[in-house]
């Protein structure tokens, strides 16, 4: 038991400090974008040079864990467990590089969007002019754009298979469309899927019902039609999303979902899969070697 909590405990204490580097990252990267705008590097380039700080960062995570040792004097079947271990998280960290790499575009436009949102002035208006009426703000129904993401049946998992069949997490997600991006909001959504096809179905052949790591109770959400529009906004509006998230539903979901997609800027969340990863994998391997072969049997 104490043991346990022991682990328990060290698993929060590196947690906290891993959220505080995340956080800490997204501070600094937004600095490294302003900094590159500000000498007229295209967004484009901003986000290859970034990209490319980043997986080098992962890289070097892959360098230390790749030589790492068992502690001196164990047995050969400890040893075994350890490298074992070491060898899996070291390719999950290999992948992980190389997705960073290539495929995170989008964050300097991000950032660029942000910063002027900011910067943006408040002028009021002068006291002799009329007040004018609000214009009427664009609506979305969210039936009909549900039915288009019914559309799309090579994105979804079989209606029998789906968690949620009437299309909860929706009205969140739809909060995140910003006002001018209403109007014409459902043919947006119907470019996003079919320029994403091939992804999506990949997204959905890994991750959803049936798959190996849906079969351990994670990504929920792969495979609901309203995931369409939950990745549609991570992909266009992360900022907004994760912000109206966060008021209304637990962050597992959308972590999960952000990490299974990839998108193209993670923001800092709850929970870091690659520590977690690396914790876990070593520990269950390490007491599986342990408890089959333990010291002085």
């Amino acid at each position: 038991m104490k043991t346990e909590q022991h682990d328990a405990d060290t698993y929060g204490q590196e947690l906290a400090r891993i959220s505080q580097h995340q956080s800490e990252a997204t501070d600094a990267r937004f600095t490294v974008f302003q900094a590159l705008a500000a000498v007229r590097i295209g967004h484009e380039q901003a986000d290859d040079i970034v990209s490319k700080v980043e997986a080098g960062a992962v890289a070097g995570a892959h360098t230390w864990v790749s030589e790492s040792s068992a502690p001196h004097g164990s047995e050969e079947r400890f040893e075994d467990g350890w490298f074992a271990g070491v060898r899996d998280v070291a390719s999950y960290l290999l992948r992980i590089a190389d997705t960073t790499a290539t495929a995170q575009r989008g964050r300097a436009a991000s950032s660029a969007m942000l910063l002027a949102h900011l910067q943006q002035p408040t002028s009021p208006a002068p006291e002799e002019a009329p007040v004018e009426e609000p214009a009427p703000v664009p609506t979305l129904d969210a039936k009909n754009v549900l039915a288009a993401a019914e559309r799309f049946p090579w994105a979804l998992a079989a209606p029998g298979t789906r968690h949620w069949p009437d299309g909860e997490f929706l009205d969140v997600a739809l909060s995140a469309v910003r006002t001018e991006e209403r109007d014409g909001y459902i043919e947006r959504l119907e470019a996003f899927v079919e320029q994403h096809r091939a992804r999506l179905e990949e997204l959905l052949r890994a991750y959803g019902p049936g798959s190996r790591p849906a079969s351990h109770g994670r990504y929920a959400l792969i495979g609901q039609p309203e995931t369409l529009v939950i990745l549609e906004r991570m992909e266009t509006n992360p900022f907004g999303l994760r912000g109206q998230w966060e008021k209304e539903l637990e962050d597992v979901l959308l972590d999960d979902l952000e990490f299974a997609w990839g998108p193209r800027i993670r923001l800092p969340g709850r929970r870091t899969r690659v520590t977690r990863m690396i914790f876990r994998v070593t520990r269950v391997r390490l007491r599986v070697s342990l408890h089959a072969h333990p010291r002085g049997r």
